[in-house]
């Protein structure tokens, strides 16, 4: 005979009282990796908008900077999932170290081709160990904090901060590269990139004690299933690649249009407003308490970011456009926020880190697809042809999410507990 029991947190653990921010961020020990993975973050922030003003200012062509940003996403699309799963396996710091040097030696081999203007092949052949050795320290901080609060209401608001903190990173980043660029010179934005990515991963990599355990029985390490084979986290990778085509058509199609007008240092602030949008929203999903399924809210915020986003090709002003913009960030965030959420409940502890980074891969890999077609839709039809991209990529995968919820439905986790006479000794499960 066996019954069954779930899972309850514990009477010490931050589940006991209401989630809120304060609470979250007076956990033990959460600052020792807050800090050094907010500086290692940065940069990535600072990474597309660096290419492709450096390589449309090298070229003359919004073609081949978009081309170029989008080879180093999806560079960083394709490895993401592996270096997570690595670091799944062998633990993050053995993954970070390495990724780091590499980034950063890439980085700059991609700034010296490009000034030396060379060929567009060989600016390919740079931009993809850039984008695969591009640090996955939000995926990695995600981690560790579903180390810190399993089974605990509070993995949404750390859900929520994380995004906060995310498009933080991306209000600086945009406004820091397009500054450095504008002002000082364009590679100034690649290089000032490359040296963050050193200093930050290092100093994260270094903070040992928070960084998940690799499970180990015996002299061997257990080998876990891929991620990628949960069908709520294929469903989740499609909603990202939606999300990804916005942040890929924003920063193409704004660099165009501030251009077009006499007025590229706009290009910086107009993006940094629609990041503030996000931001600001992220705020607000944390620091709500939520009654209803987080499939039901990500299914309906999508449906009004895709509706959000239909309208950024009709902006003919500043104004319009950043408010526009701003709109569109609001309608990220509650998205981002509700899928991250999801994978709680959908992974096991054990591929979180793989799985996230699928997430983040599918961000970057539809950002690449949409600065590739937004540079196209600039350099050969009007301006701001390129905002069609964010229309288009939200809601195809607006119209895959509501096909497929079902799958986002996790199945609850529980203890077998065997009883009776002469029964082995219970294991549990998932």
């Amino acid at each position: 005979m066996a019954s069954t029991v779930t899972t309850e947190p514990s009477k010490d653990s931050p589940a006991s009282s209401r989630p809120g921010y304060g609470q979250l961020l007076r956990t033990r020990g959460a600052w020792t990796f807050l800090l050094p993975g907010f500086a290692a973050r940065q940069p990535f922030a600072m990474l597309t908008i660096s290419i492709v003003l450096l390589v449309q200012h090298t070229t003359g062509s919004y073609g081949a900077a978009g081309a170029a940003a989008a080879v180093t996403g999806v560079s960083m699309a394709l490895f993401a999932p592996y270096s997570g799963r690595l670091a799944d396996r062998y633990g993050q710091r053995a993954v970070l170290i390495p990724g780091v040097l590499i980034h950063t030696l890439s980085g700059l081999t991609l700034t010296a081709l490009a000034l030396a203007h060379a060929p567009l092949w060989a600016l390919f052949a740079a931009a993809v160990p850039t984008g695969a050795s591009v640090p996955q320290v939000g995926p990695m901080v995600r981690a560790r904090w579903g180390v810190k609060l399993q089974g605990s209401p509070l993995m949404t608001t750390a859900a929520a901060f994380e995004s906060v903190t995310d498009e933080l990173t991306f209000v600086v980043g945009p406004l820091l590269a397009t500054a450095l660029c504008t002002t000082v010179d364009p590679a100034a934005g690649l290089v000032t990139e490359a040296a963050l990515t050193l200093l930050g991963g290092l100093l994260f990599a270094a903070q040992k004690s928070t960084q998940p355990s690799v499970t180990v029985v015996g002299h061997a390490r257990v080998e876990r299933a891929s991620a990628l084979r949960i069908p709520g986290v294929r469903v989740l990778i499609v909603t990202f690649l939606g999300i990804g085509s916005v942040f890929g058509g924003m920063q193409v199609s704004l660099a165009a249009f501030t251009e077009s007008i006499g007025e590229p240092g706009l290009n910086g602030v107009l993006y940094g407003t629609f990041a503030a949008g996000n931001m600001l929203s992220g705020i607000a999903c944390g620091a709500i308490a939520w009654k209803m399924a987080p499939q039901r809210r990500l299914v309906l915020g999508y449906a009004a970011l895709a509706l959000a986003a239909s309208g950024l090709w009709a902006a003919h002003s500043v104004l319009v456009l950043a408010g526009l913009g701003l709109l569109v960030g609001m309608c990220i965030a509650p998205a981002l926020i509700t899928g991250y959420t999801l994978v709680e409940g959908l992974v096991p502890a054990g591929a979180r880190t793989e799985a996230f980074t699928w997430l983040t891969g599918a961000v970057a890999l539809g950002q690449a697809a949409a600065v590739t077609v937004a540079g196209q839709l600039e350099d050969r039809f009007w301006g701001g042809a390129g905002f069609l991209v964010p229309m288009g990529g939200t809601l195809l995968a607006l119209a895959t999410l509501v096909a497929l919820r079902s799958r986002l439905v996790a199945r609850p986790r529980v203890r077998t507990v065997a009883r009776g006479v002469g029964h082995r000794v219970p294991v549990a499960v998932d």
